[in-house]
C-alpha cells in the first residue's frame, strides 16, 4: 500500500528567531489534496546527567506555552552548523554548570511528527565536574537532583510531563535494570 504524500506546493507564513511555519499543499495516495501545516525547527539535543550517587542533575523552568514550571533535563536547540556533541556539553554547562568527562549520544527522535520537523538528539553525560552555570540571557532555572528510582516514579505520578525528559530519564532506568552501563548502546 503506498502511504506516501506528494508535495505540490508550500506557503511559508512566518519566519521566527527559533521557528518557522508553513503550510503545505500535499497530493494524498487517494488523490485529493490536503494543507498540512508543519513548524521547522533547526533541532535540539538532551542530556542526562548523572551523578557518581545516580542521581539526575535536572532542570525547574516555567514554560510559558503549558503555563507551569517545569522538571526537565538539560537541552536546548542546535546553533546552525553546530556539532550536536558540542551543543550537547554547551547546553550541560549554562543549564547546570556541569562538565562531563564522559558523554555519549544514545538515540534521536522527532518531537512531534504530526506537526513539526524538530529531532532531539539524546545524550547520557557521567563524571561530572561543577564548573559554573551560565544561563543564557532571560534564561531562569533551578537546578535540582533527583535520584533515578524517584525520577521513574514522577513519571508515573504525572509530576514529570515533558517528552524528551521521560524518555531519558525511562532509557536510563532501563540500562540500570538490564544492568548496562551508560557506555553501551542498545
Amino acid at each position: 500500500m503506498n502511504l506516501d504524500e506528494k508535495m505540490i506546493s508550500s506557503q511559508m507564513l512566518h519566519k521566527g528567531k527559533i521557528l518557522n511555519l508553513r503550510v503545505d499543499f500535499v497530493e494524498l495516495p487517494d488523490g485529493n489534496i490536503a494543507s498540512r501545516e508543519v513548524i521547522e525547527h533547526s533541532g535540539a539535543v538532551a542530556v542526562v546527567p548523572i551523578t557518581d550517587n545516580d542521581e539526575i542533575i535536572m532542570v525547574k523552568q516555567y514554560r510559558h506555552p503549558m503555563q507551569e514550571i517545569l522538571l526537565e533535563i538539560p537541552a536546548g536547540r542546535l546553533k546552525q552548523n553546530e556539532d550536536k556533541e558540542d551543543c550537547a556539553k554547551r547546553e550541560l554547562l549554562e543549564e547546570t554548570g556541569m562538565i562531563a568527562r564522559n558523554i555519549k549520544r544514545v538515540f534521536s527522535f522527532f518531537s512531534s511528527p504530526g506537526f513539526c520537523n524538530e529531532i532531539v538528539h539524546l545524550y547520557i553525560a557521567t563524571e561530572l565536574t561543577y564548573k559554573e552555570q551560565q544561563l543564557d540571557e532571560g534564561e531562569f532555572l533551578e537546578v535540582v537532583k533527583v535520584p533515578i528510582k524517584k525520577a521513574v516514579e514522577m513519571i508515573y505520578r504525572g509530576e514529570i510531563k515533558d517528552a524528551k525528559t521521560i524518555a531519558g530519564i525511562l532509557h536510563v532506568a532501563l540500562k540500570m535494570q538490564m544492568h548496562l552501563t551508560c557506555d553501551e548502546n542498545f
